[in-house]
């Protein structure tokens, strides 16, 4: 890993059981996020994924390009665009510094109408023992 090295990209759907599925997940009973109708009469055009689904989102992305020893130490994002049904958003990231074990990663989520996400993720990569690698 260094300075400027970007993450593979990774496409996620955004369907109705996704973003329904992440609210009842985090306790977020909001009704914009899942009842279309409600919604509408707020303003919205459809509902939208919450915060904590896209931070959730956000921290799968680093761990899955890290692997399973990745610690997340700090995760701050901002939303942007919402992320409706029947979008994509896709995620990105740079390296944007790395200390030893501890590495800074700014992520970018877009969508079809824009920036939906932009944050960094800072994770600790746990190196394996003598016991955990097998000697």
């Amino acid at each position: 890993m260094r300075v400027g090295e970007e993450l593979p990209p990774l496409e996620i759907e955004i369907t109705r059981t996704l973003i329904v599925a992440g609210a009842i997940a985090s306790r977020d009973y909001q009704d914009v996020h899942h009842d279309a109708e409600l919604a509408r009469l707020k303003g919205s055009p459809d509902i939208f994924m919450n915060i904590l689904t896209t931070n959730g989102l956000v921290g799968r992305y680093i761990t899955d390009h890290f692997g399973p020893r990745t610690v997340l130490r700090k995760v701050a994002i901002r939303l942007g665009a919402p992320n409706y049904p029947g979008d994509t958003m896709v995620l990105t990231g740079t390296i944007e510094e790395t200390d030893g074990d501890t590495t800074t990663v700014r992520v970018l989520g877009t969508n079809g109408i824009g920036r939906h996400v932009t944050g960094t993720v800072v994770v600790m990569v746990a190196v394996p023992t003598t016991t955990e690698a097998g000697g």
